[in-house]
């Protein structure tokens, strides 16, 4: 067979109360990073999560170079962090003058392996920047239990997590700041757009300034005594965050569906050696962000991607080690660091057709292409 219809990796679903309140926006003139629906997404999306305050952003990388500085953290200090992940975290806590220290992942989950992180505690470590990945949490306890130990700051990027839970408590609820992104391919989507959570009112004080270019609140204006960014969400974006807010559990229940579904009908991909994703462990279950496959090898993955390509059918491949990143090593940063279990992902990964907007048809016809190849 050769499928003629294009199958995009993701696809968001817009068919709530976004088009209402977009109209509300401009009717009323409240376009910019100030308007009635910023503080209501912030105040709405917190209390879903289950925090006292939240400050939207441009952008989840944002929320990230907000929070590692809110935080105090830089020059010099090192934070602990997975070297499986987008590049965001690992470039917030440089470009703030700090160190990432890098653990390798756990070959299960994907997560950071936490056996790992004690060896890695110095005298310089100041915070464990825990990265949540495709669709398993990490396992927190034991990284909290270490932080509290050894008196470590927890930033907690729960950019794929939106619903998703540990031990019943909400992801993004953890760490003593945590960061959300509503990239298009997220549960929730702005767009472009971030949220940095926390319960602690001196720090949210703190990433408010950050992302308004260090105003002072009570100051004369543009006299700035340190620099910020212009990280602001548009209140366009948080009218889009508010109405995708409304259908979380929707959303959340539609992964959850995806997930069992590719489960059970790409099952026989385990017989041609590939690695389906964790459906659940004894802390969590899989909330499916993406759909991820770990081909055998790199000439399998290599092969599979062209052939779906070919049938039309969108592809991403899973995240690159921050420890072979071309920017980082010419930094001079994780000379002779070999991490197997992330480089095996890394290498080998991708994942299928995984959007909100993907109709039963297609995700139909996505095993079935995969059924034809095999």
């Amino acid at each position: 067979m050769m499928n003629t219809k294009p199958i995009p990796v993701n696809t968001p679903l817009l068919s709530g109360n976004e088009l209402k309140y977009l109209s509300e926006c401009i009717e009323t003139g409240w376009i910019s990073s100030e308007g009635p629906f910023i503080t209501k997404f912030e105040e709405n999306f917190s209390k879903y999560i289950g925090r006292n305050f939240g400050v939207a952003v441009s952008n989840g990388s944002a929320a990230l170079d907000i929070a590692v500085k809110a935080l105090e953290i830089g020059e010099d200090d090192e934070i602990i962090m997975p070297t499986f992940t987008i590049i965001s975290p690992a470039q917030s806590v440089i470009t703030n003058g700090a160190i990432p220290v890098l653990v390798d992942s756990d070959p299960n989950t994907w997560n950071m392996d936490v056996s790992q992180i004690e060896s890695k505690i110095t005298s310089k470590t100041k915070a464990i920047l825990v990265v949540h990945i495709y669709g398993l949490p990490a396992d927190l306890d034991p990284i909290l239990e270490l932080a509290k130990r050894y008196n470590l700051k927890v930033i907690e990027d729960a950019a794929e997590m939106h619903g998703q839970t540990y031990n019943g408590k909400k992801c993004g609820s953890f760490g003593d700041i945590s960061i959300f992104s509503f990239y298009p391919n997220k549960h929730i989507t702005t767009g472009e757009g971030g949220m940095i959570l926390t319960d602690d009112a001196h720090l949210v004080e703190r990433c408010k300034k950050l992302r308004n270019l260090c105003f002072e609140p009570n100051g004369p204006r543009f006299i700035h005594h340190e620099l910020g960014w212009n990280y602001r969400m548009t209140n366009l974006q948080a009218a889009l965050g508010l109405a995708q807010l409304e259908r979380i559990n929707e959303f959340i229940d539609k992964k959850r569906e995806l997930g069992a579904f590719y489960q059970q009908k790409l099952s026989f991909l385990a017989e041609k050696g590939y690695s389906l994703p964790l459906s659940s462990t004894d802390y969590s279950d899989n909330i499916y962000w993406v759909f991820g496959l770990v081909a055998p090898n790199i000439e399998a993955k290599e092969e599979i991607i062209k052939y779906l390509s070919d049938q039309k059918v969108g592809t991403r491949p899973f995240f690159w080690c921050m420890h072979e990143q071309p920017v980082f090593q010419k930094m001079g940063l994780f000379k002779n660091e070999k991490y197997p279990i992330a480089e095996n992902l890394a290498r080998n990964g991708f994942y299928l057709p995984s959007g909100l907007g993907l109709s039963m048809e297609d995700r139909e016809l996505v095993v079935e292409i995969l059924k034809n190849h095999y």
